[in-house]
């Protein structure tokens, strides 16, 4: 349990999310920008002994030759500029932000009781073991005859981030699992970064000072972490950011939107890496794309599971006015959501009302109707964890009200 002041957890929370947030965005648009120099490379007259190709670029009202060599320049330079820093930052940040959300706050986030009755010690080694070991893995499928074979390497990667993804959401808070998914790819690309791109980075130029060939073998399997970072960032980005969409990681099939997502990201890329290369624009990537956002759309509109509430349609109880509110549905609201969202909360980790909502009055809940439909019905966000207990009956009591009063 966090016994920080909630208001120095609050800014602590911020600064180290804008960090983050800060630090991700330089490493993703540094990584990217290299990808489709890279793939824009083209042949051209009078480039250096050993250039593999060239990029003219413009920017900044200036222009740019960019020239790439097949291993290096016949003479090699005093001073590189290298890109290692940000990818260290974005883990470091993202993973204090970890303790400080989800670790040191495991009772209202990482915790579910309703799915697995757990201690926040307990959650918190569950979540920061299977990161170590879920990294242990993959390198060792990677080092593995496996890693000869790219294909065959992706669709089991992909196979155990699917089943991760479902145990995930056996043990964890819907929240938690789908952050902690996201957080298990964030540290696989940054291990991939920290223990194999990065020091051969390193060893091949300290051959090349030297007057040796780089290891050949060990650029190739560098170039191979690179390019799985490069597949699995756009899945990892909404990942990270879904906390803010209740009806991804807190409706029942949480886990197949997640898969969904690990799938999508990886062939959108597709789309820009097929494209910069100059190869034929791949547009049947946008139609799989389409219909895995109507997937994940229809899957969210299923609600949470199936014995927590009723579809709002189905209730052909007493009609009320829109503005209207049964008594029952006020108790529900009141007993189990304004001890974090009343003028003066009665959490003790809460100074103010959660993310500024008010539900301590018949107006304020009225005012509120779309988001309870969203959170406490058609998704179990809230009560964050269930930490009231708020029990399937309840929610079909709001189902029921919700539906009366449109």
């Amino acid at each position: 349990m966090n016994t920080i002041d909630p208001v120095i957890t609050e800014w602590l929370s911020m600064a180290v999310r804008w960090l983050h947030v800060t630090a991700a965005m330089i490493w993703v648009g540094s990584s990217f920008y290299f990808t489709q120099t890279d793939m824009r490379l083209r042949p051209g007259d009078g480039l250096p002994e050993g250039a593999l190709g060239e990029a003219w670029q413009v920017h900044g009202g200036n222009f740019w030759h960019m020239v790439r060599y097949k291993v290096a320049p016949e003479s090699m330079p005093k001073t590189f500029t290298w890109y290692i820093w940000e990818s260290r930052i974005t883990w470091l940040s993202g993973f204090a932000l970890l303790v400080l959300v989800y670790y040191m706050q495991a009772d209202l986030f990482l915790i579910d009781k309703s799915v697995m009755d757990l201690s926040p010690l307990t959650a918190g080694l569950f979540s920061l073991i299977s990161l170590v070991v879920v990294w242990l893995i993959y390198d060792g499928l990677c080092r593995s005859s496996l890693g000869k074979n790219d294909i065959a390497l992706a669709v089991v990667v992909y196979i155990l981030l699917v089943v991760l993804s479902y145990a995930f959401t056996r043990v964890l808070s819907g929240r938690a699992a789908i952050n902690q998914i996201g957080a298990v790819v964030g540290t696989l690309m940054v291990a991939n970064a920290f223990f194999v791109i990065h020091p051969t980075q390193r060893k091949s130029v300290a051959s090349l000072l030297a007057g040796k060939a780089p290891d050949a073998v060990a650029v190739a399997k560098a170039r191979q972490r690179s390019i799985h970072n490069n597949y699995l960032t756009l899945p990892v980005i909404l990942l990270m950011i879904s906390n803010h969409y209740p009806l991804l990681y807190a409706t029942r099939y949480n886990w197949i939107i997640a898969a969904i997502v690990l799938a999508l990201g990886p062939v959108i890329r597709h789309f820009f890496n097929s494209r910069d290369s100059g190869r034929a624009n791949p547009w049947w990537t946008w139609l799989v794309v389409a219909i895995g956002m109507v997937a994940i759309a229809f899957l969210s509109s299923l609600g949470a599971k199936a014995d927590d509430v009723a579809p709002l349609a189905t209730h052909s109880g007493p009609s009320l006015k829109p503005g209207e509110l049964n008594s029952a549905a006020e108790e529900i609201v009141s007993t189990r959501c304004s001890m974090c969202h009343a003028r003066e909360p009665s959490w003790d980790l809460m100074k103010f009302p959660a993310r500024g909502v008010l539900l301590d009055s018949a107006a304020d809940i009225l005012a509120r109707k779309r988001q309870i439909a969203i959170v406490a019905v058609l998704s179990r966000a809230m009560p964050p964890g269930n930490i009231t207990e708020m029990t399937a009956e309840e929610r079909r009591t709001l189902a029921d009200w919700i539906a009366d009063s449109h």
